[in-house]
């Protein structure tokens, strides 16, 4: 396979960087200068989240948190993304990067429905039985996980310790709607944004395509061939997804979802190359 030039940016991957480095600029502006969070509008939400919206599916993937995040999944996909593009040509290269970047919402949402799962069950234990004692274990299980849950939480003590022993019918009807709410926040939290499913997937497909060319890693600095590369990637982001460490905020199902719906898809193309 002969490319065209060892540095050159090819136009799939060259418009797909400048669209990403001009989203993460007006994601600048108008959050410092506005306050506009347009991560919250164009961010890729838990589906029972009141501000889920489909094209979400298709948006979240060129949002970044940091500089870093932006720069990490760009340099991958100008490293990686430009030799699969030449080789498959721009239009099936963008087919290949939405189908991955949606695949990996898809799958994300899987992994937020096990995540809330408990929460659900939780709401719904208190709602069938209200008392004062299960109310106690609700908040001290999940307590305040962002600004706008602590903000609701302390609301919600100071009404209810100044109505509990006056108006206990009331204090109930408060606390049922109090878990209603503090459940919606934490659907809302539960977001995800940045282009590395489909970085993974891009990544996937070199392997798939270059198996045994040599790729020197930064850290640390040897080489190694593609297909462990991808190896190597797929157990460590498997690993991550399973261990579903607090600390962690890597949306490590996300980017096995984009390695998954590109094997799926490449698949799919050399099956029917066969026919």
């Amino acid at each position: 396979m002969n490319f065209s030039s060892p540095y050159q940016v090819s136009p799939a991957v060259k418009n797909l960087i400048i669209i990403n480095l001009l989203v993460y600029a007006a994601d600048y502006v108008l959050g410092n200068s506005m306050r506009i969070d347009i991560d919250k509008i164009f961010g890729l939400h838990y589906f029972l989240s009141e501000q889920f919206g489909v094209w979400q599916f298709v948006t979240f993937a060129f949002l970044h948190g940091s500089f870093s995040h932006l720069f990490f999944n760009m340099f991958a996909v100008y490293m990686f993304g430009r030799i699969v593009e030449q080789t498959w040509g721009v239009k099936k290269f963008l087919v290949y990067y939405f189908v991955t970047a949606i695949g990996s919402g898809l799958i994300q949402q899987v992994a937020f429905y096990f995540d809330t799962n408990v929460m659900v069950d939780a709401v719904d234990a208190y709602l069938s039985n209200p008392t004062p004692q299960a109310l106690q274990t609700f908040i001290s299980s999940y307590g305040a996980f962002s600004n706008e849950s602590n903000q609701l939480l302390h609301e919600f003590i100071n009404n209810y310790n100044g109505i509990v022993n006056t108006d206990s019918a009331a204090a109930v009807a408060a606390s049922r709607k109090f878990v209603v709410e503090y459940q919606q926040l934490y659907f809302n939290a539960h977001t995800v944004i940045g282009a590395s499913g489909a970085v993974f997937g891009i990544l996937l497909a070199f392997g798939m395509l270059f198996p045994n060319m040599r790729v020197m890693l930064l850290i640390p600095p040897i080489p190694l061939k593609a297909k462990y590369l991808v190896i190597g990637y797929g157990l460590l982001e498997l690993y991550g997804g399973i261990a579903n460490s607090s600390a962690d905020n890597v949306a490590h199902w996300a980017h096995l979802g984009g390695m998954l719906f590109g094997f799926l898809l490449i698949k799919h193309w050399n099956e029917r190359s066969l026919y």
